[in-house]
């Protein structure tokens, strides 16, 4: 369908079978061309903006790139908790949730940590998603803010 015109928030929940641009693919082939898809966005945006904004501002247009190619991407999706008994069910909002199979971490930072990598790979293994991005778009080449991360589901 043409879900570059829907806002690309709300998604449902698919069979593990997933349609990409009309084929029909799954497992790690599956992954390797969302993620290559997501990445390729990332770059048109941060070519066309550059480095020096807001982290919501390359969130929403990131978001905005990511449906266009077709792909379902929903922006600041609520991550729940569960603590004992306790349900916690805003504990974080994850950036970009792309075929509710990626996790896109969006950040603007002078300096990458450690901490910032650890993070991303806690929402990954709280929401049982197998693929994380990290994107640093204040890097002055994206690729030396970017990393690809895998959970072991």
């Amino acid at each position: 369908g043409n879900s570059s015109s829907r806002r690309p928030r709300n998604f449902t929940r698919r069979p593990r079978q997933q349609h990409y641009m009309g084929a029909v693919m799954d497992g790690s082939e599956n992954i390797n061309k969302l993620t290559g898809a997501i990445i390729e966005s990332a770059y048109t945006v941060h070519r066309r903006l550059g480095p020096g904004l807001l982290e919501h501002a390359y969130r929403r247009c990131l978001a905005y790139e990511i449906a266009k190619t077709g792909l379902k991407a929903a922006a600041e999706v609520p991550l729940a908790l569960q603590y004992d008994e306790l349900l916690v069910e805003t504990a974080y909002r994850l950036d970009i949730l792309v075929e509710d199979i990626v996790i896109v971490e969006v950040k603007a930072v002078e300096k990458v940590l450690p901490v910032h990598h650890a993070q991303l790979l806690t929402y990954m293994k709280l929401g049982a998603k197998p693929v994380g991005l990290f994107l640093n778009f204040n890097a002055k080449r994206l690729s030396e803010g970017m990393k690809r991360m895998v959970n072991d589901l």
